[in-house]
């Protein structure tokens, strides 16, 4: 549906300035999980969310997160697939640097918001996960 999709770029566009901040977005059940990455998980509730996010960011500075294609996977879901930039906090190891095709986020919309977010560290699992093909 059109008004999901600008409920995600709407999202991707305060991302890819690196502001993090809102999560207006999402129900206040909002189901959270992290999938491969350093930090993998799955959280409920905007508490929950807000701990698995602050984990996944905490491991980076200047994280920066652009979305490319945005995909209409049924009436809820939608899939974007994303480049990630910025350094490990430990590590310093670039995401720039690291020779993979880039992640995905899968979106649950429903009335507008957000009830399941899910980020996948590596594209392929997504389309696996989701039965699709790449391309």
């Amino acid at each position: 549906m059109p008004e999901n999709l600008d409920v995600v770029r709407s999202i991707y566009a305060a991302w890819g300035r690196g502001d993090f901040s809102s999560a207006e977005w999402a129900h206040p059940e909002v189901e959270f999980m992290i999938i491969g990455g350093p930090v993998e998980g799955n959280w409920t509730g905007l508490a929950g969310m807000t701990e698995g996010f602050r984990h996944f960011l905490d491991a980076w500075d200047e994280l920066r997160v652009e979305a490319g294609e945005y995909r209409e996977v049924d009436d809820e879901r939608i899939l974007v697939i994303v480049r990630l930039s910025g350094r490990g906090k430990t590590s310093g190891l670039d995401l720039a640097q690291v020779p993979t095709k880039g992640g995905a986020g899968l979106f649950h919309v429903r009335r507008g918001q957000v009830t399941r977010y899910v980020i996948y560290w590596d594209r392929d699992r997504a389309f696996a996960d989701l039965g699709l093909k790449d391309g």
